[in-house]
This record gives C-alpha cells, structure tokens and sequence, in this order.
C-alpha cells in the first residue's frame, strides 16, 4: 500500500507539473514549439454508394488524437501540431487507407472508402518505434482489432492470437494461456502494454500475461528477433497490446460488454466509461470474471480448472498542440487452480484434505468457481507516466512505469493460508526516444531503454532466488523511402546485470549467491518494395539475443504448477540468434495471399531435460510426499525455420462470401544431437485452418456488420519431439469445428444499439491434447491408462456489447 500511494503521488504530481508547463507556458508555446495548432476535418463516403459513412475512424497514432465520423460522414480533430502526420482511416469492412497529411493551420481532406474485409494497409507501431504503414515495415507484423476479438471463438484473448499464422499458446486450463511466436516463448516473447514493457513471472508454464483481455482495443503481433528496439527478452518476437485509446473530443463514451461459456459457466461483465473534454481525457474500466470447472468427454469435469478474476484500470491526461501526458494504471487480480490430475483407481479426480488423506471430489466441489488447493493468487499492480512533446519538427516520447507482481501459491491442506510460494517482484521500466527531424527522406530515432527490478521470496519455499536486477540499452534506427521501397535498420548495445542472492531451504543454503553481467549487441537490416499495385516485398535480417532468466540461471526446488522439480544452471551464457525472414504479399479485388518464410540460428539455445537416475529411469525427488521428475536447464547451437501461408478468396459476384486458409509449419532442431535426439522441445505441431465466411456490411435496416462462419482447425500430428530422457512425448492429430455468428443492431440513424456475438467452440466435442499443453504431463488415469488431462470440449458463448455516447458542448 505504500508503494501504490508513493506511485500514484510521483504520477500525478509529474502529470500535472507537465501539463503545467506546456499547456501555460509562453515558453514552451512560442520558444521550443512555435505556433502549432491546426485542425484536421472532412467528410468520409463509400466508394461505390457515395453514402456517408458514419463511425469510420480517424486517427493519428503518433500523437494519439482521433475521432470518428458522424451520421453525415463528418469528422473534426483539433489540436494537431502542425506538420507531417500519418493518418488511419478505418472501417469494419471496408479498406483501411493510412497516408502522410501535411497539417496546416485549418486542413480539410475528404475520403471515400472501399468495400474489403482484408486488412493490408493498417498502421503500426511495433518494432519501429513510430507510426508506419504495415506494408512499408520490414518485419512481419499481424494485428487484431478489437473487432476481431469480438467475433473470435476463444477461451481467452492469448488463444484469439492464435488464429495469426506462427502463433501458437503454452495453455496450463483456460485460465492461463501464454504466447509463443514461431516455436519460442516464456522470456524470448516481450509483451508490451500500453508502452510498458509487462514484468511479471514469464519464464514459468503457469503464469499468464497479466492484463485485462476484456478492456483491450488492438493487439499488434511482431514474428522475429526485435531486440533492436526492445533489448533482450525480445528475441522471439514482441506481442503489444494497446488498450487506451482517447475518444474524439468533447464526448462521453460509456461501454457495457457481458459475455457466459457454456461448458465451464464462465461469465464476464466489463464497463468502461471514456471523455474527451478540451484536451483533458481518460478512460476508467473494470472487469469481473469467474468459471467453474471445464469438461471434456474423456475427463469429465476436470477438477480445479475454475478460477475467478477481478480487474480494474484506465488512464487520464492531457493532449494539447505540444503533445500528450497521460497517466496510466492497472490492477489484475486472479485466482486459479493449480490442476495436478491426481485420480483414484476408478479414474475420479481427488482433493486433498487435513490429515494427508483426499477424497473424491463432488459435483459442488466442480461448479464452484472459488479454487481449492493448491490454487495460487497472482496480483498484478502497474503505473506509468505516457508522453510526448514536440519540440520544433522534433518530437520526444517518455515512458516511465511501475509494476508490482505479487504471487501466492497455496498447497497445504493443513493450513489454508499458508504460502508455499511467495514471489515479490517490482519492477521500474523507463523508455525514451528522440524522433529527429526528417533530413533528405530519413526518418531517424535515438532510444534507451531499459529495467530496474527486485523479487523478494516471502513464502516459505523458494524455486528461486531474492535477486536485483539492471539493464540499459541504447540504440538508434532509422527508416528511408526511396520511390516504392521502403528500407530501415538500426543497432543496438545492452547490458545486464545481476546481483543474485543465497537461495534458502529453511536457513540452510541450497544455491550460493552470485553476481553476473550480460552485454551484447544486436541489430537489424530490411526493406520493404511495393513491386505493383497488387504485389508486396518484404526481407529482412535481424540480430538479436536474450540473457538468461534467473530461474534458467539459479532455480532449485519443486515447481508445483508444472509438476516438475527443476534445476538452473549459473553458468548459462547468453542466447543470440541470426535470422533472415522474408516474405510476399498480393492483394486484388478478390484474391489475397500472403507467404512468409525464415531461418533462424541460435547460439547457446537454452532448453531444460529430464534427468536420469543411476539406474537409468526418470529421476524423481519427493516433495511432500509427491515423487517430481526432476529437469535442468541446458544449452547448445540450433536452428528454426519454418513457413507460414494464408490465402482469402472473395470471389465475383459474391463478394460477401470469403473462403480464408491459413498453415504454419515450424522445425527446431539442434546442430549436435543430444542423446540421439535432434529436435528441439516443444515445438507446436504444424496448423492448417480453413474458414469459410460471410460478410454483409448492411443486412437489413436495423442490422449492420453482419457475419456468419463456420472454421475447421486442423492441428497435425507432432512425432518430431525431444526424446532424449524422455523429456517430450508426440501428441495426436486431431480436428476441431468452430462457428460463429453475429452483428450490430443499429438505430434508423445509423447509430449501433448493441452488438451480438454467438459462437460454438469444438462442436464435435473432440478429445484432444495440444502439444503444447502442460495438463497432457499430469498423472495417469489407471482406469483408462490415458496420460495426462485433456482440453476442453465443446463450448457456446455468447457476447453482448452495449455501447452509449454523448457529445458535450466544448470551449
């Protein structure tokens, strides 16, 4: 409480000492800045009707000002600082157009937008570090919109992710599901909220990413090493997700979203209210959640799959000609079960009780949505300070946030209020860039970045160590056009350092302190050539590294929530990878493809194995009484490669209907065998998933943005595994049938009521394990000799989404 009180005192006081500053002073106004107000305005129609368009989005990423058109097809943005900005202009079905506007003064542009349901012209700001057209950026970048996450037929907004080619989910139940791009995750992805960089406990199997999926607007996808605008932790690829977004000015925007699942009786409610007022904004969510346990056909109710989640969080700040300042904070509040799979002889799941004993569990113990033991608590408190300020043509952005990361486990039946595990962890991230003014078509921005960050064991076990952490990096990169080719790269240097402490049993010592630097360089070289009209280009070569994480480095003891007992190792180097990707894009009226291919080497690739015993077995060290295999973390030279396809057909005259296939294909294999085993451990299995949809942007008069679907999701059989001491095991073929359906119920205005969105989640009610799921290592089932806990079966959910707006009179 007295961190939260010192952080939202040291916010507000910056946010109002900034706001002080530039919004009132001459200074700032005439000496640095200059004269630069303008305004932005037009009129939006469809290309074809030449029908205004209302509710198209405007919006300037950059300097985070937008607004959308009214029933006439009108839109009005003031306060825009002078100069050349890129503009979005959005609609759901129709082409998105991003384009430079010269701002001055008073500017005035029309826009008429064509019907497509493909997005290839969206803006982004992942891994360039300012707004860019998705087809000008080197990197491969996938984006969802809030949209997409609506209509999507997913358990959670990490599994929704997976519908982008290359990525895949580590999923310990619904509850926590974690992101993995092209076969690597934990600590090689770096997810990114709001501007801040997300710090949480990432490297274990049973930790999520932390943030209110229900409250999030768009969520942006990098596939590839990104360690030159991020550091290390990058070296995968870069999930950012962005959830305050500033509504038009002068108006009041308030949002009711309710959604149930049938199978596990999960229910959401989420409100949100926004408003615009002269400059000042902000935006106030909350969310509660809870879910009983899931079933499958050849589980039943799986017990201790339930959890319950309550979040809270929003922003406030000031945009004005010089800039923005906006203040940001969260508060993420979950409790899960920890699912073990223990059974009796007859195959029922078991609970434990006081006294050692455990009985079976009973149909209130599955419909609860309060989780038994061992269920663990993990809070997740963060605060940041968001700016930009415009200094003649250049431009400076500042962030600078705190997190708290808080995890409780609990396991003794004997003491439920006992925390086996207690991880402390706070974290201060600080970012700044300084875009320069662009010279003879060069774009160019200087960075660093970095972390300070201190866990603290409070438990009374410890898996890993108290540590105090360091790093800092500096870079600059760089971006020019040149006619239709867009080339852009950069380099980068970090350090790490790591001040590790004894890691204790009781008062004995099972792991000697230790301190250790990390320092590297990375870097990354691309281009991006529109060829024709239709045809697109893209190659890029990256550079990046990771340092290795304290439980790779330093871990020993029982790691209940993937029922493991693991080791680290200190003298684990640095992983680097080189990777070369690149890939085609090519778009018509009625055809879309898109194809990506890359290699990536790794050097000193960290991965952790089974241990043997003596005897030649599965090491196993009992803990409590529970025998735990026992694994360490190893490291050695491997390769990745793979390829990723998707191709929409919308063909003539049926234009509403579009017929979408997507495949994904990753191989990781090690340089040297290990114990006769070539491939790398947990690789997701190759994916092939074919869509055929309908979409009708006017249905009726009262219906607009209506779609129907129905998905096939073909996951392939996965044999290429790590078999040296029988770490990994192969996981089966099978095929899941998805449907959905839904649309905005609109006013005789145009102005949407509601919106409604069912869909049906493994209609087939298939079995099945995703090789990538923890649970497929939980205990056998002697009845049926099946290994482990299967996913969950078929499941309905529906949404409804209320939203309501006002517009107020302003100076």
């Amino acid at each position: 409480m007295k961190d939260l009180k010192l952080a939202i005192l040291l916010g507000t006081a910056l946010l109002l000492l900034i706001n002080k500053t530039f919004a009132n002073s001459s200074h700032f106004k005439h000496g640095f800045i200059g004269n630069l107000k303008g305004s932005f305005s037009g009129k939006i129609a469809d290309a074809n009707t030449h029908a205004a368009l209302q509710g198209v989005t405007v919006y300037f990423i950059d300097i985070k000002v937008g607004g959308s058109t009214n029933a006439d097809g009108q839109f009005s943005l003031p306060n825009i600082p002078e100069g050349k900005h890129l503009v979005e202009i959005s609609h759901i079905g129709y082409t998105t157009i991003a384009e430079q506007v010269e701002i001055s003064g008073d500017t005035k542009k029309d826009y008429s937008l064509s019907q497509s349901v493909v997005e290839n012209n969206a803006v982004i700001i992942t891994g360039v570090g300012v707004a860019t057209q998705l087809k000008k950026s080197p990197y491969q970048v996938s984006l969802l919109r809030r949209d997409d996450l609506m209509q999507s037929t997913s358990t959670n907004i990490i599994e929704s992710l997976t519908k982008i080619p290359g990525v895949s989910t580590v999923s310990t139940g619904p509850a926590i599901s974690k992101p993995v791009i092209r076969g690597l995750g934990y600590n090689r992805v770096l997810t990114i909220n709001d501007g801040v960089r997300q710090e949480g406990q990432q490297w274990g199997d049973e930790h999520g990413i932390e943030i209110d999926e229900s409250s999030v607007n768009k969520v942006e996808v990098l596939k590839g090493p990104a360690s030159l605008i991020y550091g290390s932790d990058a070296i995968a690829g870069v999930i950012n997700i962005i959830t305050n977004i500033p509504v038009e000015n002068n108006t009041i925007k308030a949002n009711i979203l309710s959604s149930y699942q049938t199978n596990n009786n999960a229910r959401l409610l989420n409100a949100n209210i926004a408003g615009n007022v002269n400059g000042f904004n902000w935006n106030l969510y909350s969310s509660s959640t809870a879910a009983a346990d899931y079933r499958n056909k050849y589980d039943g109710r799986v017990f201790n799959s339930k959890y319950s989640q309550n979040n809270v969080g929003g922003y406030a700040g000031y945009n004005g000609n010089w800039g923005y300042s906006h203040l940001l904070f969260s508060n993420f509040n979950l409790k899960a079960g920890l699912i073990e799979g223990e059974r009796d002889d007859n195959g029922y799941f078991v609970k434990p009780l006081a006294g050692g004993t455990v009985v079976k569990a009973t149909e209130d113990d599955f419909k609860s949505t309060l989780p038994l033991v061992p269920f663990q608590h993990i809070r997740h408190f963060k605060i940041a300070t968001d700016n930009s300020f415009r200094f003649g043509k250049s431009r400076l952005t500042l962030n600078v946030g705190y997190q708290r990361n808080q995890r409780e486990e609990f396991g003794n039946p004997e003491n439920l209020k006992e925390q086996a595990l207690f991880f402390d962890l706070k974290t201060i991230t600080y970012t700044a860039q300084w875009h320069l003014p662009e010279a003879n078509g060069f774009k160019t921005a200087i960075g660093v970045n970095g972390m300070k960050q201190q866990n603290t064991n409070r438990g009374i076990e410890q898996l890993i160590p108290d540590y105090n952490l360091f790093d800092i990096g500096g870079f600059v990169y760089t971006q020019k056009i040149i006619n239709k080719i867009t080339l852009s790269g950069g380099a980068r240097y970090d350090t790490r350092n790591l001040d590790v402490k004894n890691l204790l049993e009781g008062s004995e010592v099972k792991g000697a302190a230790f301190k250790k630097s990390f320092a590297n360089f990375s870097g990354s070289a691309g281009m991006a050539a529109q060829l024709s009209k239709q045809l697109n280009f893209k190659l890029n070569l990256a550079r990046g590294f990771r340092a290795p994480s304290i439980p790779e480095l330093a871990s020993n003891g029982a790691h209940e929530g993937t029922i493991r007992y693991e080791y680290g190792d200190a003298n684990l180097k640095s992983e680097t990878s080189t990777q070369l990707d690149g890939g085609l894009e090519f778009n018509t009226t009625h055809l879309s493809v898109n194809l990506s291919a890359y290699y990536n080497t790794f050097n000193n690739f960290i991965f952790y194995k089974k241990l043997q015993s003596a005897g030649g077995g599965d090491s196993t060290i009992n803990v409590a009484g529970a025998n735990l295999a026992a694994f360490k973390f190893d490291q050695r030279n491997a390769t990745l490669s793979g390829i990723e396809a998707s191709i929409d057909i919308h063909p003539h005259p049926l234009d509403w209907l579009h017929i979408e296939n997507t495949f994904s294909i990753t191989t990781g294999k090690f340089k040297e065998a290990v114990e006769s085993s070539n491939y790398l451990p947990f690789i997701p299995a190759p994916r092939l998933i074919n869509e055929v949809r309908c979409n009708f942007n006017s249905l009726t008069k009262g219906i607009a943005n209506f779609y129907a679907k129905i998905e096939l999701d073909n996951t392939f059989k996965q044999n290429k595994i790590f078999t040296a001491y029988n770490t990994e095991t192969a996981t089966a073929a099978y095929s899941l049938l998805n449907a959905g359906i839904g649309a905005d119920v609109v006013s005789a205005k145009g102005k949407t009521l509601f919106s409604l969105h069912i869909a049906g989640i493994n209609l087939g009610d298939v079995a099945y394990q995703n090789h990538l799921s923890r649970l497929k290592y939980a205990a056998e089932n002697m009845s049926t000799g099946r290994m482990g806990v299967f996913n969950m079966g078929r499941n309905f959910s529906i949404k409804i989404n209320i939203p309501v707006s006002t517009h107020i009179k302003g100076e």
